[in-house]
């Protein structure tokens, strides 16, 4: 149990490190930055999926297939209640970017993303150490789901919170705060293991339906914004690709 609560710690710690990936936007051409959003954006929406499809739902299938249904949906109803009551003002990845022009008064939606990303991160936490608690590969794979989906959205926020009046120094101490939340998610989880004993029955498939909800919710719907047919056969190879990564360590770690 502690080799395993060690993954789950430094799973979470280099998630919560992305939070601080906003700082390369700083010296990015905002042209070249919403190239980078984009790409990571297809490649993050394959990787959700194939984590959700190729990896959690089988892995409850084999534990306990009757929890799927209800928890899948559990998962995608709240993430969807996660957006729609904390990111009511939710800017699109990487699309304010271009005017960064500071404000003294903070503006409420920068302290509602703020709040948004602490409760999604928190939850993010929970799904990690379940996942972990299931097994270590899937723990890896879960991680790594997370990771792809967290670098265009740290990005993103780090733009709203800069956009939204706060420094960027100070905008990237927030952000590596709310990520921090992850931690409580996943310590509650491990440590509530040991006395709800089905806990992962539920969190697995909760996990997958919360990975379907933030693909075909949050990032899909930016990659239909490309009307041009160049930038999106190039979103459609990233978007494979990210399926083939998980499938590839679906595979081979699990194996």
């Amino acid at each position: 149990m502690v080799m395993i609560l060690a993954y789950i710690l430094v799973s979470v710690l280099i998630v919560s490190l992305i939070s601080l990936v906003g700082v390369f936007t700083l010296h990015m051409r905002p042209k070249l930055l919403d190239k980078v959003l984009f790409g990571m954006v297809s490649f993050a929406a394959g990787a959700l999926l194939a984590a959700a499809f190729l990896d959690l739902i089988p892995e409850a299938m084999a534990r306990d297939p009757s929890a799927i249904p209800l928890w899948a949906l559990t998962g995608v109803v709240v993430f969807y209640m996660i957006e729609t009551f904390l990111y009511w003002y939710h800017c699109h990845y990487g699309h304010h970017h271009h005017h960064s022009h500071h404000h003294h008064m903070i503006k409420p939606f920068a302290w509602l993303n703020l709040i948004g990303d602490s409760v999604h991160n928190f939850v993010d936490g929970m799904i990690m150490a379940a996942a972990y608690l299931v097994s270590i590969p899937l723990g890896i794979t879960t991680t790594l789901a997370v990771i792809f989906h967290e670098i265009p959205q740290e990005l993103g926020d780090f733009g709203v919170l800069v956009f939204g009046g706060l420094s960027s120094g100070r905008a990237l101490f927030y952000n590596f705060l709310t990520a921090l939340t992850a931690f409580i998610g996943a310590l509650a989880v491990y440590y509530f293991s040991t006395s709800v004993q089905n806990l992962s029955i539920y969190l697995v498939p909760f996990a997958a339906g919360g990975f379907i909800y933030i693909a075909s919710a949050d990032l899909l719907p930016e990659l239909h914004k490309e009307r041009n047919l160049k930038p999106a056969i190039f979103q459609l190879v990233l978007f494979f690709f990210g399926i083939a990564v998980i499938w590839a360590l679906t595979r081979y770690v699990h194996g």
